[in-house]
Order: C-alpha cells, then sequence, then structure tokens
C-alpha cells in the first residue's frame, strides 16, 4: 500500500501538471486577448482565468482529487475562491500595470503562481477534502491496490510455509 506522503505527492504533481496546462491556456488567451484587442488589462486577465479555472477544475477533480462530490457544489465552493481572487487580481492588475508600469507578463505570471498555492491548498482541504478518492476511478485503483495486497500476503504466507516445511525436513 502507498504511504499516505507518497499518495499526497503524487497528488501535488498531478495538480502541477495540471495547473500547468490551464496555466498555458490563461496565458496563451491572455496574450492573444492582450496583443489583439482593444481590451483593458483587468478583462483580458478575467477571461484567461474562467477559461483557466473551467479546463483545471474538470481535469482536477477526476484525476487529482478523484472526487465523486456533487459538482454543482464543489463549482460554487470554487466560485467562491474567485469571488475573492479574481476581483483582488483584477484591482492589483489595473494598479501594478496601467498604473506604476509593470510588465503585464510579469504580473500575469506571478498572479499565477499566486493562483497555484493557494487554489491547490483550497480545493485540497475545502472544495475536496471530504471527499478525496470517492470517484469511480479511485475506486478501481483501492480494488487494484487491494488484489496486489492479498496476492502479496499470499505470496508471504506461502515463503513462510516454505521455511516452516524446510526447518522441520531438517
Amino acid at each position: 500500500m502507498q504511504s499516505d506522503k507518497k499518495k499526497e505527492a503524487i497528488r501535488v504533481v498531478k495538480y502541477a501538471l495540471f495547473a500547468a496546462s490551464a496555466g498555458i491556456i490563461q496565458f496563451g488567451t491572455y496574450t492573444l486577448f492582450t496583443e489583439f484587442t482593444p481590451m483593458p488589462t483587468w478583462l483580458c486577465n478575467l477571461i484567461s482565468l474562467v477559461l483557466s479555472v473551467i479546463w483545471n477544475f474538470t481535469f482536477n477533480r477526476r484525476f487529482t482529487f478523484k472526487s465523486a462530490n456533487n459538482v454543482p457544489i464543489a463549482m460554487l465552493k470554487v466560485a467562491a475562491y474567485y469571488a475573492v481572487f479574481t476581483p483582488v487580481s483584477a484591482v492589483l492588475s489595473d494598479y501594478l500595470v496601467d498604473q506604476v508600469g509593470w510588465n503585464p507578463y510579469v504580473f500575469e505570471v506571478a498572479n499565477m503562481l499566486v493562483n497555484f498555492v493557494t487554489e491547490f491548498l483550497y480545493q485540497r482541504l475545502f472544495v475536496f477534502g471530504k471527499t478525496l478518492n470517492t470517484n469511480d476511478l479511485a475506486k478501481k485503483e483501492a480494488a487494484k491496490e487491494a488484489e496486489g495486497e492479498i496476492a502479496e500476503t499470499a505470496d508471504l504466507s506461502a515463503e513462510k510455509e516454505e521455511d516452516d516445511y524446510e526447518s522441520t525436513a531438517h
């Protein structure tokens, strides 16, 4: 059986990979909007963020957190996170990029890193915390792991019987 630390490390790696793919979507769409539309920075940020959130939520719910919880409730919890994160991000974007003069791409990368850390913790502990490993994928993995443990126990029992036989045969 995998240790809890190893399972959690795997969860973080999966989250990072899906977040990276969502980051590519966010950064790519942000770039398209920034370079090819007259939209203000805050709107470019908002639209690209929404697209990446939908992508990230979908894959992380299924494969990282393996949650069978109620999707609308989980989405509402994620929306609550973004109800705080998005306005803060938009205000910071407006101030740091449009008023202070930060490079919009530097801001976007920094914003994405803050989002990565805070959203992982929020989803891990609040959105999916009580429903981790409850979907069909997790159940299949648990059954497969249990089969492996049974086979391993049978192998150990057979070895012990063989050792016992050899020690009594002499």
